[in-house]
């Protein structure tokens, strides 16, 4: 049966090195359960150790968790990358860190604490996140579709790491599925500013780094289920999914 799954697509944890160290696994839970969430995806910035750990922490809860990453390109484009299952999303991981040079400086960028599911540490990342990677942004959209996984271009809206605000333009050549908007714009706003941009489907997403902002923005999804697969139709539009209120 087709109902509203209220989603936050794009949430951080204490891994990336811009995020709270409050944001550990059950933390994110908590909050997501809290704030009456069905779906979270776990985004961290060139990373995915703490998605497994969030799943695990979900158990129990009546809360979705998809396995992802907020991955940059070479142009300082930043994606998220949306999967079902953790197999696609390591396939994913092992190309980023063969491609992302660098090594962290917690002084400047912030700790980067890999957490499980018991608030235990485990470790934390030496890798420089906070950086961007050596991919073509064509390569990393191809790269991400063929593990099986989705391709929001992140918070389009946004001065700063965004397709627009790195390449002027959304080249139609780049088979993105979505397009995240910042809650400052919001859907209804987006398709006002961005009329050229009509063909493509929009979200809208929190993009939270602190615990409390984890479920302040979020987008509804007409589904059957909380899957990659029933985002894509919901996308598209597809068999009576979509998108409620646009």
């Amino acid at each position: 049966m087709i109902r509203a799954f209220r989603c936050d697509l794009h949430v951080h944890t204490c891994l990336s090195p811009c995020a709270g160290l409050d944001m550990y696994p059950t933390a994110v839970v908590g909050r997501a359960v809290a704030e009456k969430l069905d779906v979270i995806a776990v985004c961290d910035h060139n990373a995915s150790e703490n998605a497994p750990y969030v799943i695990r922490a979900a158990r129990g809860h009546d809360l979705a968790v998809l396995p992802g990453m907020e991955v940059a390109s070479r142009e300082e484009v930043h994606l998220l990358a949306l999967f079902d299952k953790m197999d696609g999303l390591r396939r994913l991981q092992e190309i980023v860190y063969a491609h992302l040079p660098g090594t962290n400086d917690e002084n400047r960028f912030g700790c980067q604490a890999i957490v499980n599911e018991l608030d235990e540490v485990e470790g934390f990342n030496e890798r420089l996140l906070i950086g961007a990677t050596e991919l073509p942004l064509a390569d990393l959209v191809c790269h991400i579709h063929d593990f099986g996984g989705l391709v929001v271009a992140s918070h389009i809206d946004r001065e700063s790491f965004s397709v627009i605000s790195q390449l002027g333009f959304i080249d139609p050549e780049v088979p993105f599925d979505a397009l995240e908007i910042s809650g400052r714009t919001g859907l209804a706003g987006a398709r006002r500013h961005y009329p050229e941009l009509s063909g493509y489907p929009f979200l809208t997403s929190s993009d939270a780094h602190r615990c409390e902002e984890i479920g302040r923005v979020f987008t509804e999804f007409l589904m059957e289920s909380p899957s990659v697969r029933e985002l894509k139709m919901a996308f598209s539009g597809r068999m009576g999914r979509g998108i409620a209120g646009l």
